[in-house]
C-alpha cells in the first residue's frame, strides 16, 4: 500500500512538473552527437572566416545600438554580457528549437547530463503551486540524504535568503557550488523548523536500478542515455539471467535521451549482426545506416516502457528494437524527437546545432511522429496502480 500510495504521489507531482519541463530537458539532454571539439579545429575555423557583406551590416547595427546605450542608458554596461546574449539571439533566429548557443552555466549542465556527475548536494526538488520549493528526494549516497534531508522537506531559505517564490533554476544555482563549501538551508518539516548545513561535493546521479518483481520478472528503470549507461543495463540482465530469469521489463517512461553512441550500443544489446539499427541523413540528405555489430546478442522475453516524453535516444532504441522484433514496447506514443545535435565547444560556451535527422530501420520518420507502441495502455494518474507496468507484467505472464 504504502509503494501504490508513493506511486499516486509521484504520478501527480511528475504532472505538475513535467509538462514545465519537458522542452528544456529534451533539447538539453536530447540526442546529441557529443563531440569535443579542440582548441586547434576552432583556430582552424577563425583563421578561415573573411568578413561578408551580411556580417559588415550587422556590425553596423551594432555599433549603433552600443553607441546610443553608452551615451543615454543610465545604468552600468557589461559588453561581454551583452555580446554572449547576442550571440545566443543570433543563434536563435534560426527558429531551430533544438539549436542553441549554450552560455557556460548551461554547457556545464549539459556536461552534467552527459556524465552523470555534478558538484552540489544531491537533490531532486520541485516548485509547488505555492511557490514552496519541496525535496522530491535526496539521491542515495549524497551529501544530502547524509544530512538529513527528507522528501517532503520545504526549504524556506538557502544562506539566509528566504527563497519563497524564487524561480526554481536560482535556488538550484545558489544551492550548488564549489567542491568543499557548504550550504546553510532551513527547512520546514511539518511544523518544525530545522536548519541544516551541507557540505557540496562530487554526486554521481544513478542512470538506472533494478528490481525483481513478483512472477519471477526482472525489472530496469533507465532514466537518461549518459556514458556507461549501456554496461549497467548488460551487467543487470546478465545477474538476472544467472538467478533463472528471463523475462525482462525496461522503463524508458519520462527518459528523454542522452548521447547518440549509447543509444546505438543500447540496441546492439539485443540485436543480431549485420540488422539495422538507425538510419540517419545530413544536411545533402546523405544515408548512414548504422548496424549491429553483436554476435551473440541478449536473448529474453524483453518489453519496453515508453510514454509521451520518452524522447531522442529512447526513440532510436524503441524503433531499433520494434523493428527487429526483439521486443514488445508497451505504453504510449512517444514525444517525436528525431533529429540529432552536435555540441562545439566555442568561447566560454558551446554551439549545439542540428546536424542530422534520424529515421527507424524500416525508414520511417520520428520528428514530429514518434513511436507508436505494439500495445497502447494509457497511466492514469488518478489512480494508484501503474497500468503500463501491469500490462507489461500480463503479457510476460
Amino acid at each position: 500500500m504504502e509503494n501504490s500510495e508513493k506511486n499516486r504521489i509521484y504520478k501527480i507531482i511528475m504532472l505538475v512538473i513535467i509538462t514545465a519541463i519537458i522542452t528544456f530537458m529534451v533539447t538539453s539532454i536530447g540526442m546529441y552527437n557529443y563531440l569535443a571539439k579542440t582548441e586547434s579545429g576552432l583556430e582552424t575555423l577563425i583563421s578561415n572566416i573573411e568578413l561578408s557583406e551580411d556580417t559588415k551590416d550587422i556590425n553596423k547595427k551594432f555599433e549603433i545600438v552600443k553607441k546610443y546605450l553608452e551615451t543615454h542608458y543610465i545604468g552600468d554596461i557589461n559588453s561581454s554580457d551583452m555580446v554572449e546574449m547576442a550571440i545566443k539571439g543570433y543563434v536563435a533566429g534560426l527558429g531551430d528549437e533544438y539549436t542553441e548557443y549554450l552560455m557556460k552555466d548551461e554547457y556545464e549542465e549539459l556536461l552534467i547530463s552527459v556524465t552523470g556527475d555534478y558538484v552540489g548536494i544531491g537533490i531532486y526538488m520541485y516548485q509547488d503551486t505555492d511557490g514552496n520549493i519541496v525535496v522530491l528526494e535526496p539521491i542515495e549516497g549524497s551529501p544530502a540524504e547524509e544530512a538529513g534531508l527528507q522528501s517532503g522537506d520545504i526549504i524556506i531559505s538557502i544562506n539566509g535568503e528566504n527563497c519563497l517564490d524564487m524561480d526554481i533554476n536560482i535556488a538550484a544555482t545558489k544551492i550548488k557550488g564549489k567542491e568543499g563549501t557548504t550550504v546553510e538551508l532551513e527547512i520546514l518539516r511539518g511544523n518544525e523548523t530545522i536548519t541544516k548545513t551541507v557540505e557540496r561535493k562530487t554526486v554521481e546521479i544513478k542512470d538506472s536500478r533494478a528490481e525483481i518483481l513478483e512472477g519471477n520478472i526482472g525489472y530496469i528503470e533507465l532514466t537518461t542515455f549518459d556514458e556507461g549507461c549501456t554496461e549497467n543495463i548488460k551487467n543487470y540482465i546478465l545477474d538476472f539471467q544467472n538467478k533463472g530469469i528471463n523475462s525482462v521489463i525496461i522503463d524508458l517512461r519520462d527518459n528523454t535521451g542522452g548521447v547518440v553512441t549509447e543509444a546505438i550500443n543500447f540496441s546492439e544489446l539485443f540485436i543480431k549482426r549485420g540488422d539495422t539499427i538507425m538510419r540517419s541523413y545530413n544536411k545533402t540528405d546523405k544515408e548512414t545506416v548504422v548496424t549491429s555489430n553483436n554476435t551473440n546478442p541478449i536473448d529474453v522475453n524483453l518489453v519496453i516502457l515508453v510514454n509521451q516524453y520518452s524522447a531522442s535516444a529512447t526513440e532510436i532504441v524503441s524503433a531499433a528494437l520494434q523493428d527487429n522484433k526483439v521486443a514488445t514496447i508497451v505504453g504510449t506514443k512517444t514525444y517525436g524527437k528525431g533529429v540529432m545535435q552536435e555540441v562545439f565547444p566555442l568561447f566560454e560556451g558551446a554551439l549545439k546545432v542540428t546536424i542530422e535527422e534520424f529515421k527507424t530501420p524500416n525508414g520511417n520518420k520520428i520528428d514530429k511522429v514518434g513511436i507508436t507502441p505494439d500495445k497502447i495502455v494509457e497511466d492514469n494518474l488518478e489512480t494508484e496502480e501503474d497500468e503500463q507496468l501491469a500490462e507489461a507484467i500480463n503479457l510476460l505472464k
